[in-house]
């Protein structure tokens, strides 16, 4: 130890007790020694020391009873054992009541320098074990600030898709075309879509992953509030495994139920005629997810392209991509299913 420590030496030799006193003493730390115990745990209670070493054979209460106690001591200093055995048993047995080190006993000067070698490192390691708490302490409150960054960049985010969503809806008010009307509600939907994954971003506790199966509901719940009507009911139904994905894959998926249920309630059924769209996400492995799409309706004839405009399945066929998905529609059916599987 290069610096001057104040030490507590507790052991039942008097001899030892001399020797460490004046040996240490001489390289200029302050060595207060104790015959007992008892009389150690006194001194350790009031004489704020920098560290502590105890001997293990002592008469009345030996080292562990000793060590024990000091540990009960409000801001107890790093402990040293000290024993003339080499029994391993001993050393483990210490180490696990709370020492730092442990030096087992020698001949004269070999055995003070083997002393305070233990006390540096004893120091060394309550030093490193507070910087870590420090860094730990530090890393914990600036994942803090980033999590409520994030939080509140979602919220921007969200309330700005919001804002966006509602000029679109302005806008198609004011049009008298009804297929230009209805090119606008469908741009509104993929909005609203995107929108609801910065929602549960920032309502959530956690802002790196999107629980798919509150999204979908959420998605689900305004699809059959925009395509039921009591003279066309669609009931839209939703079965999704509790999965968590990265907000860009959830995004995605998002958009791509958002055109394939629309599509199906578009399309599959007649204009006065209700019809059931089941949506259902699974996780048939730890690395993977599907989804399917299907109705009951007219179906499809194999090749056959699906109706519409074809941005819906252009804009499928994008998402499916950027989710390095396999993508595609399953004939030979009643209805129609389209299946999309991607890694996690």
């Amino acid at each position: 130890m290069k610096q001057p420590r104040r030490i507590l030496y507790i052991d039942d030799d008097a001899g030892l007790r001399r020797l460490v006193e004046k040996l240490l003493g001489r390289r200029g730390h302050t060595v207060v020694t104790a015959a007992t115990g008892a009389e150690g745990v006194d001194l350790a209670r009031d004489g704020n020391f920098e560290i502590i070493a105890v001997d293990h054979y002592m008469p009345g209460m030996d080292g562990l009873q000793t060590l024990t106690e000091l540990r009960k001591l409000p801001h107890c200093p790093p402990i040293v054992y000290v024993t003339g055995s080499e029994e391993s048993s001993v050393a483990v047995a210490a180490l696990k009541a709370g020492a730092f080190e442990y030096v087992v006993k020698s001949a004269g000067d070999e055995f003070v320098d083997l002393l305070e070698q233990a006390f540096t490192l004893a120091l060394a390691r309550v030093r490193l074990e507070g910087e870590k708490a420090v860094a730990e302490e530090q890393l914990r409150a600036a994942n803090e600030r980033l999590e409520t960054l994030l939080k509140e960049v979602n919220h921007r985010v969200a309330n700005s898709l919001q804002l966006v969503s509602t000029f679109v809806h302005m806008q198609s008010r004011g049009l008298e075309n009804k297929d230009a009307r209805e090119a606008l509600a469908d741009t509104q939907r993929r909005i609203d879509a995107i929108a609801q994954v910065h929602r549960k971003l920032y309502s959530s506790g956690d802002v790196e992953s999107v629980d798919m199966n509150e999204y979908l509901a959420a998605i689900v719940e305004e699809l059959q509030e925009t395509w039921s009507t009591p003279a066309a009911p669609r009931e839209i139904k939703l079965d999704a495994a509790p999965l968590r994905l990265h907000p860009d894959k959830a995004v995605s998926l998002g958009v791509i139920v958002n055109e394939l249920v629309s599509n199906a309630c578009k399309y599959a059924y007649g204009k006065d005629k209700g019809g059931e769209v089941r949506v259902n996400l699974t996780q048939p492995d730890e690395k993977h997810f599907s989804l399917c799409v299907e109705d009951d309706g007219i179906g499809m004839a194999e090749g056959e392209k699906p109706k519409g405009s074809g941005l819906g399945s252009r804009l499928v066929l994008a998402m499916a991509k950027s989710l390095a998905a396999d993508f595609g529609y399953e004939n030979g059916r009643a209805g129609v299913r389209a299946k999309v599987v991607a890694a996690i």
